[in-house]
């Protein structure tokens, strides 16, 4: 029977109901943004409410790719922030258990979570998407609720304007109405003055029935059988008719109609990765054919053009001759010995001419441009397939050992910070998936661009969080850019309590001395500047400068024993060298060479080497001057 450590146990515990709770909340969140974006094609369109929660499922299924990396982030972050917030982070590791063993059960259960998105990607959302798109299409193509505002000309009725001065909401009556009728054209206009009237749907929903009452109404007559002439001289005869009630039957399709979902099944959103493969394949012979029977046209139309005269390659000797049936065409002179209308007509026909070749290598263009457009949109189909399963893996090499370094749970700065993060990654994703949807880059180069921008993050967090670096302190970068920037830290030296060995003076002052005197000679043999190339080759070492400080460092260790109060300030005086472990003072010379060679950076690393070289002699001379003051009052003990 296969059994599981409690540890393991304990971790799924600890995570799932966060992931569940957090996979809700993101879901629900994005379908708000889905909420606002299409909220003008589902308000005011009195659609039924099954429907509107048919609509709501699909956007739902639809987004769950969207969710499920956030989800993942989020939970990995409150799971491990909540572990170190309350230390038992800090027991596990204690327990000698490290942290990517605390981290297995989660890797096993995100790693199968990664699996069931491909085949949801694969296998549920083209089904979802084809539903999805369809159901929409079709609300938007249903007509909206009739609303007549009050003062103003409706035109929501096509070809026709409606005026209603007043109406009440009680009854449904509308008073003082006007109706213009332009479904004949606008010559034979007719129009509708009612004291009062009612609106009403037809039992089928395809026509509005409006119920005139006390009104007149106004049609100008066919004047066809007239000639222009007469109607021009005389006025254009119109019928005016009196009625007491009259219904007007107006065309108006209220029911919602589904569109055949097979429109959308044969586009990139209904197909599976080995469907998408196939068309991948046809387009792409298809793209390639056309491209070559367009070069072979342009290249036959342009540049093939043969006149008698022109000069031809010989089938068998390969020389060049010249066909000798015509003399060679002079264009500019046959053109100039034509009559002034000869070349104008000339002139007419060749601009049709090019006008029609410019048409028709334009059209061949768009049908090249649509066809790639619909081959790029299949292939960023198919990589999103697995960059979507891949994110959600590099966003809990993300969270978790995030969670671990900052150690803070709840719903505070986990939040935060993974709100930052999966912004981050929707903005990068977005700038990929347009680049590869225009053509700009390569379908696997837009689709792949944010897994391999954060990527190096998981790694270089799970890296740091194993060997618990602490890199969100901030005291640490603190110190680095003061060290960088010349504000050395103080050394600090206490009289101890109890001295063991008191110290040699008598032998400690030629030490001072030769310490002073090698400090001096450090600086006038060490140049303030080095040459780029010398640098790069000498790889930023500086053995000399490192023998001074480990001098120094030996000397304040042996007087800190003093029971001197004077001779312990003094020794604070010394600074902390650093300036040895120069950049690049580690690397192999051939890596150095390398990034020598590469200017810009080596440039950069080159002046802020020089710098720090700077505020080396100035710590050198500080020894110096230090060790020659220590040798004088030592002297005088």
């Amino acid at each position: 029977m296969l059994k599981i450590k409690r540890l393991y146990t304990f971790m799924l515990q600890t995570f799932l109901p966060l992931f569940i709770m957090t996979f809700g909340i993101c879901l629900f969140i994005v379908l708000m943004q889905f909420i606002w974006r299409y909220i003008d094609d589902m308000v005011g369109k009195g659609l039924d409410m099954l429907i509107l929660g048919e609509m709501f499922l699909y956007a739902a299924l639809m987004l769950v790719p969207m969710a499920l990396p956030l989800a993942i982030l989020l939970a990995s972050l409150m799971t491990f922030g909540n572990l170190g917030e309350r230390l038992e982070l800090l027991a596990m590791k204690s327990a000698g258990v490290s942290l990517i063993n605390i981290m297995k059960p989660l890797i096993i259960f995100i790693g199968l979570a990664s699996i069931g998105a491909f085949f949801y990607q694969n296998n549920i959302m083209p089904v979802v998407q084809v539903k999805f798109y369809s159901l929409l299409y079709s609300m938007r193509q249903k007509s909206p609720e009739l609303n007549i505002p009050e003062g103003v000309f409706c035109s929501e009725i096509s070809n026709y304007n409606i005026y209603v001065r007043d109406k009440s909401d009680k009854s449904g009556l509308l008073k003082d109405l006007m109706i213009y009728d332009y479904s004949n054209g606008f010559d034979k206009a007719r129009v509708f003055v009612a004291d009062s009237g009612r609106l009403k749907m037809s039992s089928d929903k395809l026509f509005l029935v409006l119920i005139l009452y006390s009104g007149e109404s106004f049609e100008n007559l066919d004047l066809k059988t007239q000639s222009s002439s007469a109607q021009n001289k005389q006025a254009v005869p119109y019928r005016r008719e009196t009625f007491q009630s009259k219904e007007l039957f107006i065309e108006f399709d209220a029911n919602f109609s589904r569109t055949d979902e097979s429109l959308f099944q044969n586009n990139y959103i209904g197909k599976n990765l080995e469907n998408l493969q196939t068309s991948i394949d046809s387009m792409s012979m298809r793209l390639d054919s056309m491209r070559e029977v367009n070069a072979n046209s342009v290249y036959t139309v342009s540049y093939k053009k043969v006149f008698p005269g022109t000069p031809q390659r010989g089938a068998k000797e390969g020389k060049t001759t010249l066909q000798t049936d015509s003399l060679a065409l002079n264009f500019d002179s046959l053109y100039l010995a034509e009559s002034a209308s000869n070349q104008v007509s000339l002139l007419t026909r060749t601009k049709s001419s090019l006008e029609y070749l410019k048409s028709d290598n334009f059209f061949k263009a768009a049908v090249i441009g649509d066809e790639s457009l619909k081959m790029r949109r299949h292939l960023t189909e198919w990589h999103n397939k697995f960059s979507v399963p891949f994110a959600c893996l590099v966003f809990f090499f993300i969270g978790a050992p995030l969670g671990a370094i900052i150690r803070k749970g709840g719903l505070g700065t986990p939040v935060v910070l993974s709100v930052v993060l999966f912004i981050f990654y929707y903005v990068v994703n977005n700038i990929g998936f347009k680049m590869a949807r225009d053509g700009v880059w390569p379908a696997w180069q837009g689709m792949w661009l944010s897994s391999v921008v954060l990527a190096p993050l998981g790694i270089f967090l799970t890296y740091k969080a194993v060997n618990d670096s602490a890199i969100l302190n901030a005291d640490t970068y603190l110190n680095a850019l003061k060290s960088l920037l010349g504000k050395r830290t103080t050394r600090k030296v206490e009289k101890k309590e109890v001295i063991i060995y008191s110290p040699d003076y008598q032998n400690l002052v030629p030490r001072l001395t030769d310490l002073a005197i090698d400090c001096g000679d450090y600086l006038n043999k060490q140049k303030r500047w080095i040459n780029y190339f010398t640098y790069w080759k000498e790889g930023g070492k500086d053995p000399a400068a490192e023998q001074l400080a480990l001098g120094m460092e030996d000397m304040v260790d042996e007087l800190s024993n003093s029971d001197q109060n004077l001779v312990l300030n003094k020794l604070m005086d010394y600074p902390i060298i650093g300036g040895y472990k120069q950049l690049g003072a580690h690397l192999n010379k051939k890596i150095s060479m390398l990034i020598g060679l590469f200017f810009p950076l080596g440039l950069l690393v080159y002046f802020i080497a020089t710098y720090q070289r700077k505020l080396l002699r100035q710590d050198i001379n500080t020894v110096m001057k230090v060790s020659q003051e220590l040798k004088d009052m030592i002297s005088n003990l």
